[in-house]
């Protein structure tokens, strides 16, 4: 069946909108694009472009004869990727050119069993497993080490989303495309490669202008998020508290109100009168006045909700009470130290952002000294600015504590830029100055040596807060640093 007879000139065709013709569960899109070259061309990397990019089932050309009858015919389509023996995999194939009254093709055969092929090149699809299956995507200008670790905790993030990660793309171009981000070779590579791997999902460890992503997802018809909108779906999943609820969706929506874009006027709502005719309010500026509305009645609330948190903390300075803060990066053990201190039940898991509601524990020390000890959300590098921003009322507890316990995670290769990512937090904060004490968690995970070396050299009290014995020294630090730091009550 003929779906669209296109007339272009002797330099190029427009397509028409594909939009209508989506992919579905499927490989291929059920079109197949024939058109002629007046100049005996091949096919040229636009049309195998075009071919990749609107995964098209085939796209074929036909030499017109100065005669005006058709000469040659080549035909090209998209390949299943190469086993490991073959080498480098080849994004599309050519048949072998042939002339256009000789020419032989199944068409419909063959074009069912590029699909089962295309189908059966990717990782089996367990039909069963409603996890989103995402490819993640590094664009970066930086270094390849910073590259690699940040896609590495992009990976622990998806993870802690219930993300299928299928496979990860690099690329590290002299300059980001200011539409796409990557280049159009790249592009279609990552076009090939969720093709080939059933990818549900695109998952960019940079952030993405409002245009960026529309243009991405529109030339992938395949849902594209960033690294904040990542962060912040984790957050919505997280939150419990009402307070922790309505901070997630505030950042949610001071994020989304940007990205909002015109759909359509069909919905502008019209007025009469001299002067008042034609497009009133356009459904785009109904939903940003909406979404401001509503951020301020959760600011409104966030206020209120404030107010309960400010007449606790002036209880527990009117106590006397000393307070230690746990701070660190996520992941690192912090609820799990607290669990051990306080034995209480804060809920762990090892996943990134487990915890978000601030936790508060009494804890005794050996000298029947008490102080009230709080475990904070977990920081990360390159926290979104309006996650910050929700979260700073919260963080402002920080400012009342006697000591500030960063814990760091000894096993893990980034440690380093860990803390570094954590003690520009704490200086956004203005806590720079306060009495800090840095432990060293998961010593149980490294071998002795190297955790007696990290800990000389950056100072550091090594534990693990699985091994209760170890926790000893640092209970005997903390008491001494707290109480002699103020003076407080016995």
């Amino acid at each position: 069946m003929i779906e669209a007879v296109i007339v272009g000139d002797e330099r190029e065709i427009v397509l028409p909108d594909l939009s209508a013709y989506r992919l579905g569960g499927k490989r291929l899109r059920g079109l197949r694009c024939v058109h002629t070259h007046l100049k005996h061309e091949p096919l040229t990397q636009d049309d195998l472009t075009d071919l990749s990019l609107l995964r098209l089932d085939l796209m074929a050309v036909i030499e017109v004869l100065e005669s005006g009858l058709p000469g040659n015919i080549q035909v090209g389509h998209l390949a299943p990727p190469a086993a490991p023996p073959d080498g480098e995999s080849k994004v599309t194939e050519l048949l072998p050119l042939a002339p256009f009254h000789q020419f032989n093709l199944e068409c419909d055969e063959f074009i069912a069993g590029l699909e089962k092929r295309l189908s059966g090149t990717g990782a089996p699809i367990n039909v069963h497993d409603r996890r989103e299956r995402g490819l993640l995507v590094s664009v970066s200008t930086g270094s390849r080490f910073e590259q690699e670790d940040s896609l590495e905790e992009l990976k622990e993030l998806a993870r802690s989303d219930n993300v299928n990660v299928l496979d990860t793309i690099m690329q590290r171009p002299k300059q980001l495309h200011p539409k796409y981000l990557m280049g159009s070779g790249k592009i279609k590579e990552v076009m090939i490669k969720a093709l080939q791997e059933g990818a549900t999902l695109l998952i960019f460890d940079q952030n993405l202008s409002p245009g960026q992503a529309k243009a991405i997802g529109e030339i992938s018809e395949m849902k594209v998020i960033d690294r904040n909108q990542l962060i912040l779906d984790i957050f919505s999943q997280r939150a419990k508290s009402r307070e922790g609820k309505v901070q997630v969706e505030l950042a949610q929506l001071k994020y989304l109100l940007p990205k909002l874009s015109e759909r359509s006027t069909d919905l502008s709502r019209l007025t009469g009168g001299i002067g008042g005719r034609g497009p009133g309010e356009t459904r785009l500026e109904i939903d940003r006045r909406r979404v401001r509305e509503k951020i301020g009645r959760l600011e409104k609330e966030l206020r209120t909700l404030s107010m309960g948190r400010e007449q606790r903390r002036s209880r527990r300075r009117e106590s006397a009470i000393p307070i230690i803060s746990i701070v660190g990066y996520t992941n690192v053990g912090k609820s799990t130290l607290l669990n051990v201190l306080t034995k209480s039940d804060v809920k762990m898991e090892d996943l990134l952002f487990a915890t978000l509601d601030t936790s508060s524990r009494r804890l005794r020390f050996p000298r029947e000294r008490e102080v009230i000890i709080t475990d904070t959300v977990g920081f990360i590098r390159d926290l979104p600015k309006d996650l910050f921003a929700a979260f700073a009322a919260t963080l402002d507890e920080l400012q009342d504590c006697d000591l500030l316990v960063h814990v760091a995670d000894i096993s893990n290769p980034r440690l380093e830029q860990q803390i570094e990512a954590v003690e520009a937090i704490l200086t956004r904060l203005h806590l720079e100055n306060r009495p800090k004490l840095l432990v060293l968690n998961k010593i149980d995970k490294v071998d002795p040596e190297t955790a007696k070396n990290l800990s000389n050299r950056l100072n550091a009290i090594p534990i693990s807060a699985l091994q209760p014995d170890t926790l000893k020294h640092l209970l005997s630090v903390m008491e001494e640093k707290v109480f002699s730091s103020r003076n407080f009550s016995e």
